[in-house]
């Protein structure tokens, strides 16, 4: 996203030293550390999360693609139709 390399974070750090004063410096580094771990941990978090979802999504589709090559929804019509004849034939009998 950013391509920030260590020339960049030299010239941000010189500016903070000059800005903040050499005895705040080593603070503020440590809260800087501090939030960037945390962001950093926050987008893994997201990733995983996206990640796991897709995987999921694709699974979805699997399952999909294996019940309509198993033509389970043609099974079930033809045992409901079984089921029906069935009933009508046990219907008739009691008739």
């Amino acid at each position: 996203m950013f391509d920030v390399g260590f020339w960049e974070f030299a010239l941000i750090g010189v500016i903070a030293l000059i800005i903040v004063g050499p005895e705040r410096m080593p603070g503020i580094a440590r809260t800087a550390g501090k939030y960037a771990g945390k962001a950093k941990r926050f987008i893994a978090k997201i990733q995983d999360d996206v990640g796991e979802e897709l995987e999921v999504d694709k699974l979805k589709d699997q399952l999909n693609a294996m019940d309509k090559d198993a033509n389970i929804v043609e099974i079930f019509d033809e045992t409901k139709q079984a089921i029906s004849d069935i009933k009508t034939d046990v219907d008739k009998t009691k008739s």
